[in-house]
């Protein structure tokens, strides 16, 4: 990922699947919407998603009471099959996600450019809560 002034934020796991599974968990809106969340209070309502380089992807992220709800939305840089997906999102932030297949598992890494307004840890520990519920979705279906 190219430098610039923010801080960048790693997050990973191994899921015991094939990659081609773990591919269309990640980049199907069918699925996106059953792992997309970091606890069990917020879920994915609705997803789309167009994974080709200058495709879009728009993820609405909501509590489950109701309270809130945003839109988590950005536009693809680089896509190669069942390796890499890196996008720009919404407010400009860059992230790049790597599948590294390895025998019956795969290693999903996510590096992305944190924002300025919560605490490094916070959203390190958002994101890695997302990826381990996907982790957790593949591996159960």
């Amino acid at each position: 990922m190219e430098t610039t002034d923010r801080t960048v934020i790693t997050v990973e796991t191994t899921i015991q699947s094939s990659i081609e599974k773990v591919w269309e968990c990640w980049s199907d809106p069918k699925h996106i919407i059953q792992w997309n969340n970091a606890s069990p209070d917020w879920h994915t309502p609705k997803a789309e998603n167009d994974l080709k380089v200058n495709g879009t992807f728009t993820y609405t992220m909501a509590a489950r009471d109701g309270s809130m709800s945003f839109d988590f939305a950005g536009v693809y840089t680089k896509v190669e099959k069942f390796k890499t997906i890196d996008y720009t999102m919404g407010d400009g932030r860059k992230a790049k996600n790597s599948f590294q297949p390895s025998g019956s598992q795969v290693t999903v890494t996510t590096m992305f450019e944190a924002e300025k307004e919560n605490p490094i840890e916070m959203q390190k520990g958002g994101w890695q809560a997302i990826l381990d519920n996907f982790k957790k979705y593949v591996e159960s279906n």
